[in-house]
Protein backbone atom coordinates (compact mmCIF):
# COMPACT_ATOMS: atom_id res chain seq x y z
CA UNK A 1 0.00 0.00 0.00
CA UNK A 2 3.34 2.57 0.84
CA UNK A 3 5.02 1.66 -2.54
CA UNK A 4 1.14 2.47 -4.46
CA UNK A 5 0.63 5.37 -2.22
CA UNK A 6 4.30 6.76 -3.07
CA UNK A 7 3.50 6.33 -6.99
CA UNK A 8 0.76 8.43 -7.05
CA UNK A 9 2.03 10.91 -5.04
CA UNK A 10 5.35 11.17 -7.15
CA UNK A 11 2.97 11.71 -9.95
CA UNK A 12 0.69 13.83 -8.41
CA UNK A 13 3.80 16.13 -7.44
CA UNK A 14 5.54 15.92 -11.03
CA UNK A 15 2.03 16.75 -12.50
CA UNK A 16 1.81 20.21 -10.11
CA UNK A 17 5.58 21.13 -11.65
CA UNK A 18 4.76 20.63 -14.90
CA UNK A 19 1.57 22.88 -14.78
CA UNK A 20 3.58 25.67 -12.71
CA UNK A 21 6.41 25.34 -15.49
CA UNK A 22 3.91 25.43 -18.25
CA UNK A 23 2.01 28.58 -16.52
CA UNK A 24 5.12 30.71 -16.73
CA UNK A 25 6.94 29.53 -20.14
CA UNK A 26 2.49 30.44 -21.23
CA UNK A 27 2.89 33.38 -19.84
CA UNK A 28 6.34 34.60 -20.96
CA UNK A 29 5.21 33.53 -24.69
CA UNK A 30 2.32 35.62 -24.17
CA UNK A 31 4.63 38.55 -22.73
CA UNK A 32 7.32 38.34 -25.58
CA UNK A 33 4.67 38.86 -28.19
CA UNK A 34 5.43 41.88 -30.50
CA UNK A 35 3.51 45.54 -30.30
CA UNK A 36 2.01 47.41 -27.34
CA UNK A 37 -1.39 46.28 -25.79
CA UNK A 38 -2.23 49.61 -24.31
CA UNK A 39 -1.64 51.15 -27.93
CA UNK A 40 -3.66 48.66 -29.99
CA UNK A 41 -6.88 48.85 -27.68
CA UNK A 42 -6.88 52.29 -28.00
CA UNK A 43 -5.42 53.16 -31.52
CA UNK A 44 -2.47 54.59 -33.28
CA UNK A 45 -3.95 58.15 -32.62
CA UNK A 46 -4.31 57.73 -29.21
CA UNK A 47 -2.25 60.22 -27.26
CA UNK A 48 0.77 59.08 -24.91
CA UNK A 49 -0.68 59.94 -21.41
CA UNK A 50 -3.78 57.87 -22.68
CA UNK A 51 -1.62 55.17 -23.14
CA UNK A 52 0.33 55.75 -20.42
CA UNK A 53 -3.01 56.06 -17.99
CA UNK A 54 -4.38 52.27 -19.67
CA UNK A 55 -0.90 50.87 -19.24
CA UNK A 56 -0.92 51.10 -15.38
CA UNK A 57 -5.18 50.26 -15.51
CA UNK A 58 -3.99 46.94 -16.91
CA UNK A 59 -1.06 46.75 -14.65
CA UNK A 60 1.54 46.61 -17.67
CA UNK A 61 3.62 49.23 -15.66
CA UNK A 62 4.57 46.55 -12.92
CA UNK A 63 7.41 43.82 -13.34
CA UNK A 64 6.50 40.90 -15.05
CA UNK A 65 7.31 38.61 -11.99
CA UNK A 66 4.27 41.00 -9.61
CA UNK A 67 2.33 40.35 -13.07
CA UNK A 68 2.64 36.69 -13.26
CA UNK A 69 1.76 36.05 -9.77
CA UNK A 70 -0.80 38.60 -9.76
CA UNK A 71 -2.51 36.36 -12.75
CA UNK A 72 -1.71 32.50 -11.61
CA UNK A 73 -3.22 33.81 -8.36
CA UNK A 74 -6.85 34.98 -10.48
CA UNK A 75 -6.32 31.66 -12.27
CA UNK A 76 -6.43 29.70 -9.68
CA UNK A 77 -9.60 31.32 -8.43
CA UNK A 78 -11.12 31.02 -12.29
CA UNK A 79 -10.29 34.47 -13.18
CA UNK A 80 -8.34 34.78 -16.12
CA UNK A 81 -8.92 38.96 -16.34
CA UNK A 82 -11.26 40.67 -19.01
CA UNK A 83 -10.95 40.45 -22.62
CA UNK A 84 -9.42 43.33 -24.28
CA UNK A 85 -11.82 42.93 -27.29
CA UNK A 86 -15.24 42.46 -25.93
CA UNK A 87 -14.78 43.15 -21.96
CA UNK A 88 -16.37 40.13 -20.35
CA UNK A 89 -14.79 38.20 -18.21
CA UNK A 90 -12.41 36.22 -20.18
CA UNK A 91 -13.37 32.93 -17.47
CA UNK A 92 -16.69 33.02 -18.48
CA UNK A 93 -16.37 33.58 -22.24
CA UNK A 94 -13.77 30.89 -22.37
CA UNK A 95 -15.92 28.05 -20.38
CA UNK A 96 -18.85 28.96 -22.81
CA UNK A 97 -16.66 27.94 -25.99
CA UNK A 98 -15.12 25.24 -24.11
CA UNK A 99 -18.79 23.79 -23.02
CA UNK A 100 -18.88 23.91 -26.82
CA UNK A 101 -15.83 22.17 -27.74
CA UNK A 102 -16.12 19.48 -24.76
CA UNK A 103 -19.24 18.13 -27.07
CA UNK A 104 -17.11 17.27 -30.36
CA UNK A 105 -14.29 16.07 -27.60
CA UNK A 106 -16.65 13.67 -26.03
CA UNK A 107 -18.09 12.47 -28.98
CA UNK A 108 -14.40 12.27 -30.81
CA UNK A 109 -13.20 9.99 -27.95
CA UNK A 110 -15.91 7.67 -27.25
CA UNK A 111 -15.53 6.79 -31.05
CA UNK A 112 -11.95 6.63 -31.67
CA UNK A 113 -10.46 4.87 -28.31
CA UNK A 114 -13.25 2.33 -28.74
CA UNK A 115 -12.89 1.54 -32.41
CA UNK A 116 -8.94 2.09 -32.48
CA UNK A 117 -8.59 -0.29 -29.49
CA UNK A 118 -10.98 -3.10 -31.64
CA UNK A 119 -9.69 -2.74 -34.76
CA UNK A 120 -6.21 -2.84 -33.24
CA UNK A 121 -6.72 -5.73 -31.40
CA UNK A 122 -8.20 -7.51 -34.45
CA UNK A 123 -4.91 -6.48 -36.66
CA UNK A 124 -2.78 -7.60 -34.07
CA UNK A 125 -4.85 -11.23 -33.31
CA UNK A 126 -5.30 -12.01 -37.81
CA UNK A 127 -1.36 -10.50 -38.37
CA UNK A 128 -0.28 -10.56 -41.66
CA UNK A 129 -3.51 -11.75 -42.74
CA UNK A 130 -6.77 -9.84 -44.50
CA UNK A 131 -8.14 -7.81 -41.56
CA UNK A 132 -4.43 -7.09 -40.73
CA UNK A 133 -3.93 -5.75 -43.92
CA UNK A 134 -6.84 -3.91 -44.44
CA UNK A 135 -6.75 -2.20 -40.92
CA UNK A 136 -3.33 -1.56 -41.05
CA UNK A 137 -3.45 0.25 -44.94
CA UNK A 138 -6.68 2.33 -43.61
CA UNK A 139 -4.83 3.32 -40.70
CA UNK A 140 -1.83 4.50 -42.83
CA UNK A 141 -3.88 6.58 -44.84
CA UNK A 142 -5.53 8.03 -41.70
CA UNK A 143 -2.24 9.46 -40.23
CA UNK A 144 -1.08 10.28 -43.57
CA UNK A 145 -4.13 12.99 -44.24
CA UNK A 146 -4.58 16.26 -42.14
CA UNK A 147 -7.16 16.99 -40.19
CA UNK A 148 -8.30 20.06 -42.21
CA UNK A 149 -8.59 17.74 -45.78
CA UNK A 150 -10.42 14.97 -43.78
CA UNK A 151 -13.35 17.56 -43.02
CA UNK A 152 -13.40 19.02 -46.18
CA UNK A 153 -13.64 15.41 -47.73
CA UNK A 154 -16.23 14.63 -45.15
CA UNK A 155 -18.14 17.93 -46.44
CA UNK A 156 -18.71 16.63 -49.70
CA UNK A 157 -18.95 13.48 -49.04
CA UNK A 158 -22.19 14.21 -46.16
CA UNK A 159 -23.15 17.87 -46.88
CA UNK A 160 -22.80 18.45 -50.26
CA UNK A 161 -22.78 15.06 -52.47
CA UNK A 162 -25.86 13.03 -50.00
CA UNK A 163 -26.40 16.73 -48.09
CA UNK A 164 -27.66 14.98 -44.51
CA UNK A 165 -25.30 17.19 -42.36
CA UNK A 166 -24.69 20.84 -42.12
CA UNK A 167 -21.83 21.72 -43.75
CA UNK A 168 -21.17 25.08 -41.25
CA UNK A 169 -22.93 26.25 -38.18
CA UNK A 170 -24.85 29.40 -37.96
CA UNK A 171 -25.33 29.37 -34.39
CA UNK A 172 -23.28 31.39 -32.28
CA UNK A 173 -21.69 30.74 -28.66
CA UNK A 174 -24.59 30.65 -26.80
CA UNK A 175 -26.09 27.89 -28.62
CA UNK A 176 -28.37 24.89 -26.87
CA UNK A 177 -27.54 21.60 -26.99
CA UNK A 178 -30.29 20.79 -29.39
CA UNK A 179 -29.31 23.35 -32.13
CA UNK A 180 -25.58 22.36 -32.15
CA UNK A 181 -26.07 18.60 -32.04
CA UNK A 182 -26.10 18.12 -35.69
CA UNK A 183 -23.25 19.85 -36.20
CA UNK A 184 -21.11 18.04 -33.87
CA UNK A 185 -20.99 14.94 -36.00
CA UNK A 186 -18.72 16.08 -38.85
CA UNK A 187 -16.46 17.66 -36.78
CA UNK A 188 -15.85 14.70 -34.53
CA UNK A 189 -15.55 12.32 -37.53
CA UNK A 190 -13.03 14.46 -38.81
CA UNK A 191 -11.03 14.24 -35.38
CA UNK A 192 -11.62 10.66 -34.84
CA UNK A 193 -10.78 9.69 -37.87
CA UNK A 194 -6.66 10.76 -37.69
CA UNK A 195 -7.02 10.35 -33.41
CA UNK A 196 -8.09 6.44 -34.35
CA UNK A 197 -5.53 5.90 -36.80
CA UNK A 198 -2.39 6.29 -34.49
CA UNK A 199 -4.23 4.49 -31.65
CA UNK A 200 -4.92 1.55 -33.63
CA UNK A 201 -1.06 1.34 -35.17
CA UNK A 202 0.02 1.41 -31.00
CA UNK A 203 -2.73 -1.19 -30.04
CA UNK A 204 -1.73 -3.87 -33.15
CA UNK A 205 1.95 -3.40 -32.34
CA UNK A 206 1.11 -3.99 -28.08
CA UNK A 207 -0.97 -7.31 -28.80
CA UNK A 208 1.75 -8.63 -30.99
CA UNK A 209 3.96 -8.37 -28.70
CA UNK A 210 1.94 -9.53 -26.19
CA UNK A 211 0.39 -12.40 -28.11
CA UNK A 212 4.00 -13.50 -28.65
CA UNK A 213 5.37 -13.45 -24.97
CA UNK A 214 5.75 -16.50 -22.65
CA UNK A 215 3.28 -16.18 -20.37
CA UNK A 216 0.61 -16.01 -23.32
CA UNK A 217 2.16 -19.09 -24.96
CA UNK A 218 2.21 -20.54 -21.03
CA UNK A 219 -1.90 -20.09 -21.13
CA UNK A 220 -2.44 -21.37 -24.26
CA UNK A 221 -0.40 -24.66 -23.00
CA UNK A 222 -2.76 -25.06 -20.41
CA UNK A 223 -5.13 -25.50 -22.71
CA UNK A 224 -7.46 -21.94 -22.34
CA UNK A 225 -9.07 -20.98 -25.16
CA UNK A 226 -8.24 -17.56 -27.35
CA UNK A 227 -11.21 -15.68 -26.15
CA UNK A 228 -9.54 -15.99 -22.61
CA UNK A 229 -6.22 -15.87 -23.32
CA UNK A 230 -7.02 -12.53 -25.43
CA UNK A 231 -9.04 -11.16 -22.35
CA UNK A 232 -7.63 -12.20 -19.28
CA UNK A 233 -3.74 -12.09 -20.27
CA UNK A 234 -2.99 -10.54 -23.63
CA UNK A 235 -5.33 -7.21 -23.45
CA UNK A 236 -4.51 -6.09 -19.82
CA UNK A 237 -0.84 -6.09 -21.33
CA UNK A 238 -1.08 -4.31 -24.74
CA UNK A 239 -3.28 -1.67 -22.97
CA UNK A 240 -0.15 -0.44 -20.98
CA UNK A 241 1.68 0.92 -23.93
CA UNK A 242 -1.27 2.18 -25.84
CA UNK A 243 -3.01 3.99 -22.93
CA UNK A 244 0.16 6.92 -23.39
CA UNK A 245 -0.83 7.05 -27.02
CA UNK A 246 -4.67 7.45 -26.06
CA UNK A 247 -3.50 10.56 -23.69
CA UNK A 248 -1.43 12.16 -26.43
CA UNK A 249 -4.19 11.90 -28.73
CA UNK A 250 -6.89 12.93 -26.00
CA UNK A 251 -4.62 15.87 -25.50
CA UNK A 252 -3.60 17.11 -29.61
CA UNK A 253 -7.78 17.50 -29.29
CA UNK A 254 -7.37 20.63 -28.42
CA UNK A 255 -5.42 21.78 -31.20
CA UNK A 256 -6.88 19.58 -33.68
CA UNK A 257 -10.49 21.26 -32.89
CA UNK A 258 -8.27 24.70 -33.49
CA UNK A 259 -8.27 23.76 -37.32
CA UNK A 260 -11.56 21.82 -37.53
CA UNK A 261 -13.79 24.17 -35.97
CA UNK A 262 -12.48 26.76 -37.97
CA UNK A 263 -13.58 24.56 -40.99
CA UNK A 264 -17.44 24.20 -39.78
CA UNK A 265 -17.06 27.81 -38.39
CA UNK A 266 -18.34 25.62 -35.12
CA UNK A 267 -18.35 28.13 -31.81
CA UNK A 268 -15.41 26.26 -29.71
CA UNK A 269 -12.61 26.84 -28.03
CA UNK A 270 -10.47 26.43 -31.04
CA UNK A 271 -12.68 29.21 -33.04
CA UNK A 272 -12.62 31.72 -29.93
CA UNK A 273 -8.34 30.60 -29.62
CA UNK A 274 -7.68 32.07 -33.55
CA UNK A 275 -9.92 34.76 -33.37
CA UNK A 276 -8.27 35.73 -29.98
CA UNK A 277 -4.72 35.69 -31.91
CA UNK A 278 -5.76 37.80 -34.28
CA UNK A 279 -7.40 40.60 -32.28
CA UNK A 280 -4.44 40.16 -29.79
CA UNK A 281 -6.81 39.33 -27.12
CA UNK A 282 -3.96 38.33 -24.86
CA UNK A 283 -6.28 37.26 -21.82
CA UNK A 284 -8.20 35.15 -23.74
CA UNK A 285 -4.69 33.16 -25.33
CA UNK A 286 -3.29 32.86 -21.60
CA UNK A 287 -6.32 31.21 -20.41
CA UNK A 288 -6.53 29.00 -23.37
CA UNK A 289 -3.02 27.89 -23.11
CA UNK A 290 -2.96 27.42 -19.52
CA UNK A 291 -5.92 25.42 -20.07
CA UNK A 292 -4.40 23.26 -22.82
CA UNK A 293 -1.62 22.67 -20.59
CA UNK A 294 -3.73 21.59 -17.78
CA UNK A 295 -5.89 18.94 -20.15
CA UNK A 296 -2.64 17.58 -21.25
CA UNK A 297 -0.85 17.04 -17.51
CA UNK A 298 -4.19 15.33 -16.20
CA UNK A 299 -4.42 12.94 -19.72
CA UNK A 300 -0.71 12.11 -19.08
CA UNK A 301 -1.22 11.57 -15.21
CA UNK A 302 -4.92 9.73 -16.11
CA UNK A 303 -2.69 7.11 -17.95
CA UNK A 304 0.39 6.69 -15.63
CA UNK A 305 -2.61 5.58 -12.99
CA UNK A 306 -4.31 3.68 -15.34
CA UNK A 307 -0.71 1.93 -16.11
CA UNK A 308 -0.39 1.12 -12.16
CA UNK A 309 -3.69 -0.22 -12.19
CA UNK A 310 -2.87 -2.48 -14.90
CA UNK A 311 0.63 -3.84 -14.47
CA UNK A 312 0.90 -5.46 -10.78
CA UNK A 313 4.85 -4.58 -10.95
CA UNK A 314 4.17 -0.79 -10.39
CA UNK A 315 1.63 -1.62 -7.83
CA UNK A 316 4.07 -3.81 -5.54
CA UNK A 317 7.24 -1.31 -6.80
CA UNK A 318 5.58 2.15 -6.42
CA UNK A 319 6.97 2.55 -10.16
CA UNK A 320 10.32 2.00 -9.85
CA UNK A 321 10.16 -0.63 -12.82
CA UNK A 322 9.57 2.57 -15.35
Amino acid sequence: MSSVFTFIVRRVVAAFGTLLLSSVMVFLAVQALPGDVATQVLGKDATPDAVAALRKQMGLDQPAWERYFDWIKGALHGDFGTSLVTTKPVGSEVAQYLGNSAMIAVVTVLFAVTGSLVLGILAGLYRDRWPDHVISTVSLVGMSIPEFVVATLLVLAFSVTVPVLPAVVLYGPGAGFGQLLPAVWLPAASLAIVMAAYIVRMARTSVIDVMASEYVTTARLKGLSTWRVVTRHALPGALLPTLHVIALNVAWLIGGVAVVENVFNYPGIGKLLLTSVQNRDLPVIQAIALISAVVYVICNLAADLGSMALNPKLRTRGGRTR
